[in-house]
């Protein structure tokens, strides 16, 4: 028990110890989404009654912020560690592929869910926002945070090099964020676009999660979180088997 607890340390420690890269930088980039489009945006644009464009974009900074860093967090840290040689130290030890899961998993959950706490704290101090169903809230991050850091698992277990991993983030992690409603209701878009937006878990996840601060979205959040649930659920067991196997890090 105390193998993956070891291996969680490690990983804290190795964000924390670059606290103000991995937590206050992406504090900061909220931040500044906050500014520049809730000024341009706040008197032209109304997606529910009574709540302003302003606070209505609280919500999908606060999960954009936790899924890509719940990502980045697994994913740097096992590219890393496979391009300067340091993984074998850890394929050394006896632990096995669910301690593995745990530690990385657990780690960059955390890291995750550090950022969106810092994001949401940073920002109700100027924005008015209401927690209409905090459980529903805490849910959805926890859920969020565990999908993405296994997808980051995964992808880290995959890209062989930098631009393999720049590619994951880019060409998926990115376009999935920014096409979940982060910014936008998906009411507001284009019937095609809308039908698309039904496919793409990432918005279940967003929507859900700002269902807990308003009481309204566009989707039912027991759909929401039986999408990301199953989601998670999913890639989870692809990455379990990924690590028994010890794809490519043991071949």
């Amino acid at each position: 028990m105390t193998g993956w607890r070891t291996l969680f340390y490690k990983e804290v420690l190795r964000f924390w110890k670059v606290g103000f890269q991995t937590i206050a930088a992406p504090v900061l980039t909220a931040l500044m989404y906050v500014m520049i489009f809730g000024h341009v945006l706040d008197d032209h644009v109304r997606v529910y009654d009574q709540v302003a464009y302003t606070s209505f974009l609280i919500p999908g900074l606060v999960m954009m912020s936790v899924l890509q860093n719940a990502f980045a967090n697994a994913s740097s840290s096992l590219i890393q560690s496979k391009i300067m040689g340091s993984l074998v130290f850890i394929l050394l030890t006896p632990l096995g592929h669910w301690a593995w899961f745990a530690g990385y998993v657990g780690s960059s959950m955390l890291r995750g869910l550090v950022v969106g706490l810092g994001v949401l704290l940073a920002t109700v101090a100027f924005v008015p926002v209401s927690f209409a169903h905090p459980l529903w809230i805490l849910l959805f991050a926890l859920l969020a945070a565990a999908l993405l850091a296994t997808l980051g698992l995964i992808a880290g277990l995959w890209a062989e090099k930098f631009d393999q991993m720049a590619a994951f983030q880019n060409f998926l992690i990115m376009p999935m964020t920014f096409l979940s409603g982060v910014f936008y209701s998906i009411h507001s878009l284009p019937a095609f676009w809308q039908q698309v937006s039904l496919l793409n878990p990432f918005f279940y996840m967003i929507d859900g999660f700002r269902y807990g601060f308003f009481g309204v979205a566009d989707a039912s959040p027991w759909l929401s979180l039986a999408v990301v649930g199953s989601a998670w659920l999913v890639v989870s067991a692809l990455a379990i088997h990924l690590l028994k196997i010890g794809y490519k890090i043991r071949h």
